[in-house]
């Protein structure tokens, strides 16, 4: 009876799997019909479609970059993971090969190449951060160390560093007295990212330090923390909860969640730049939000941790969502 038992699942998931398995190739079929019956109704390829009937941003890199996949074409394909100085001769190709005259669709072109730039460019972005998450902080490299050192002093301007080895560090929210033990986990990456938050935004993250050492002194008014009931107002770490951000950056970047937001804000290729922005982006709503959901203690940081994560990709599913539209990066998105 068991083994009939056992025998009978097999038999259902078999089953379940062919009828999945059946379903994808005919939906599939379904799809390169009604393509050619749109092409031949409309004049014009899935591509033109595309760029013609779709605002530029997100919804239409998106959507060529899964035509380019999908195609059955090699040169479609493998579009999407060209050189840079390829690009241009790549959208030549693909225009030579859909039958399409430059002179009459000049549009097409620039459209094309706009997205191509977005889509190449989000790959090499993944390639350069993820170098610099490989690269282990090394204290006897020179330049490391004047990073670190400059660290300190965008956030603590007005305190000297009594030396390199120090429980000092602790101020900014490293947890021993020699931070290089902290960056094991995102390497170089983290490092980069906090020096980029403390440099560029210098106001709001001495601001954010602060308020994460003595979260009652923060911005919110009295009546603000009553009603909110903020009465334990428990801090954090500065440092590893921005290395804790830089990992979350990191694998919102990697499973492509963030490709709603970079296609929206760089025109052209997003860049290390764009990266580190958003990090500060998420530095400063991850702040509000700790402070928000008023944890019993520092052991909740990761349900709060998750429950912020869950809210970012919510509303990166979004196609016109831009996650820090304050940045410079997003004055250049231009109508191509």
């Amino acid at each position: 009876l068991k083994h009939y038992s056992i025998g009978r699942v097999l038999s259902f998931v078999f089953h379940r799997m062919l009828i999945q398995v059946c379903l994808y190739f005919y939906c599939k079929f379904l799809w390169r019909c009604l393509k050619f019956v749109m092409r031949k109704l409309t004049g014009r390829c899935e591509l033109q479609r595309i760029c013609y009937n779709t605002k530029p941003g997100a919804s239409r890199t998106m959507k060529i970059e899964t035509s380019l996949k999908d195609s059955k074409s090699k040169l479609l394909q493998t579009s999407v993971s060209v050189h840079f100085d390829a690009i241009e001769k790549t959208i030549e190709d693909i225009m030579e090969l859909k039958k399409i005259n430059p002179d009459i669709n000049p549009q097409l072109g620039i459209s094309l190449q706009a997205c191509l730039l977005q889509i190449v460019g989000y790959r090499n972005l993944i390639a350069d951060v993820e170098k610099l998450r490989r690269e282990p902080y090394d204290s006897d490299n020179p330049q490391h160390e004047e990073m670190l050192l400059k660290l300190w002093k965008f956030l603590k301007p007005d305190t000297p560093l009594e030396s390199r080895i120090s429980k000092q560090w602790c101020e900014i929210g490293f947890q021993g007295d020699d931070p290089k033990t902290d960056f094991r986990g995102m390497g170089l990456l983290g490092l980069y990212n906090l020096q980029y938050f403390a440099e560029r935004d210098a106001t709001a993250a001495q601001q954010v330090l602060s308020d994460s050492l003595h979260p009652k002194c923060s911005k919110f008014s009295k009546a603000e923390w009553e009603k909110k009931r903020m009465d334990k107002a428990i801090g954090y770490s500065f440092a590893i909860v921005g290395i804790n951000i830089t990992d979350l950056a990191y694998n919102l970047l990697v499973s492509g969640a963030l490709k709603t937001h970079f296609y929206n804000i760089a025109p052209e290729a997003p860049t290390l730049s764009h990266f580190q922005q958003t990090f500060c982006y998420l530095m400063h709503e991850f702040h509000k939000f700790w402070i928000e959901e008023d944890p019993m203690d520092i052991m909740e940081f990761n349900r709060v941790r998750e429950k912020f994560r869950k809210r970012i990709i919510k509303q990166l599913q979004n196609p016109d969502m831009a996650l820090c539209p304050h940045f410079a990066a997003s004055e250049g998105l231009i109508n191509m």
